[in-house]
């Protein structure tokens, strides 16, 4: 029998092993350790939008200036996405994971000691390399230990922490940015936080079953799986769905072209949607005239909706599905943004902000959860991957593009354009297929 297919003591594989657990200890601490990583991604994302507020003001920057300081980092993760996910099929995921937390957590520390928009920029781009290739191997780590009964709530329970990431960012947006000329730099040297903490995950996060599977390294798969046996409470009947096998012609093989279409075309019009409006959000308020604290306080209360809408998604993929959930979110996203669009009073936006924050992060809970259950071990990393750096691309131009539309039609034609993104997203959902409770293979 090939080591490949080393059977526990009722025959079943490593990988049947795996789906047969319930949740345990071993579950927990990999949800934990990604999520305090994908946190940490989100908290260095939020931060931006508050520097670039900050220093419009204190630079005396133009809304040009402004725009590129924003979009340059996402560059960085266009290229870091797909990058990552190569490196991911190659080298591993946990090792991808550390590197990527020590990339972006050093040039974040360093660009609060810049004392120009050209040197910001230069350090923002690194910092991008380092989000871009952690998001998508995370959620394919967290995949393929996770059992398909609960891979959908893991995933979206990982996403989550992109909200309290977020919610990290707009309290200390709000309470250290405005503090004084260097308040903006005192907020970006939180950066050596991630710095640190990818020595921990280098040493205590497992790599993953069927990587180490795929590289012969038989005795290290082993290993893992006995931990997750250890620490799982019991064990469920083991499930009838087929493991994918891998497949000659990556993801645009005649077998996956079609997701893999409506997957890039999700990730593309959600990344232009999200960016655009929340990257500047900050911004825009104060345009409005609302202050810098008051402005920066009204977002604060808008992140606080993204947690009730990650765990509205976490339970409807497992009730609904995942493509009608998202389907719906995108929807709810699209509506939301046509509501912002046309608010003028406190209460009006307030309201409108709290509903886009709620539904667009509810989307991107469900699309965490799918997009690396679409494609089989040998390429999911290498998938799930190019969706993301794909996506990147519009998060490039999303914030370039705020100014132009503002110009042009204020307010109701910039959340005009993000609404038809989000419903055109919301179509493309229709394209994937449904893999609620189907095994990873």
């Amino acid at each position: 029998m090939s080591t490949s297919t080393l059977p526990g003591p009722d025959g079943a594989s490593r990988s049947q092993r795996l789906e047969v657990l319930r949740f345990g200890s071993e579950h927990r601490r990999l949800l934990l350790g990604s999520g305090i990583g994908w946190a940490l991604d989100a908290m260095d994302v939020g931060l931006i939008s508050f520097v670039m507020a900050a220093l419009k003001v204190q630079w005396e920057l133009s809304d040009t200036t402004t725009s590129w300081i924003g979009s340059i980092g996402f560059v960085g993760m266009a290229i870091g996405a797909s990058l990552g996910g190569l490196l991911a099929d190659r080298i591993g995921r946990r090792q991808v994971f550390a590197l990527t937390l020590l990339v972006y957590g050093v040039a974040t520390s360093a660009s609060a000691l810049v004392g120009s928009v050209a040197a910001l920029m230069v350090l923002r781009f690194i910092v991008g390399l380092g989000l871009g290739a952690e998001l998508p191997v995370a959620s394919t780590l967290v995949s393929e230990f996770a059992p398909a009964r609960i891979r959908g709530r893991m995933v979206v329970a990982l996403e989550s922490f992109w909200a309290l990431g977020w919610m990290l960012a707009a309290l200390i947006g709000y309470l250290v940015v405005p503090s004084g000329e260097d308040g903006w730099r005192w907020a970006l040297a939180v950066g050596l936080v991630p710095t640190a903490y990818a020595a921990w995950v280098r040493h205590k996060l497992p790599e993953s079953v069927r990587f180490l599977e795929s590289k012969g390294r038989h005795e290290e798969a082993e290993a893992a799986v006995r931990s997750f046996e250890a620490g799982s409470p019991g064990r469920d009947p083991l499930l009838d769905a087929p493991v994918e096998e891998a497949v000659e012609g990556g993801i645009w093989h005649p077998r996956f072209a079609r997701r893999t279409a409506a997957l890039w075309t999700i990730w593309f019009c959600v990344n232009l949607a999200y960016y655009g409006a929340f990257i500047w959000i900050p911004s825009l308020l104060l345009k409005q005239g609302f202050g810098i604290v008051r402005s920066f306080g009204f977002t604060l209360v808008m992140t606080l909706a993204q947690l009730p809408g990650y765990a509205l998604a976490a339970w409807l993929i497992e009730v609904w599905g995942r493509r009608r959930t998202l389907a719906v979110f995108l929807v709810g996203s699209a509506l939301a943004a046509l509501a912002y669009g046309q608010a003028s009073s406190v209460t009006a936006i307030l309201v409108a902000g709290c509903a886009l924050s709620f539904a667009n992060l509810g989307a991107w809970g469900a699309l965490y959860a799918v997009s690396p259950e679409v494609y089989p071990t040998a390429i999911r990393g290498t998938g799930t991957g190019a969706a993301a750096g794909f996506g990147r691309i519009a998060s490039i131009i999303a914030p370039l593009s705020v100014p132009l539309l503002i110009g042009w039609g204020g307010n109701p034609l910039a959340f005009g354009v993000f609404a038809a993104c989000f419903a055109t997203a919301a179509l493309a959902a229709y394209f994937l297929p449904e893999t609620m409770a189907r095994q990873v293979g």
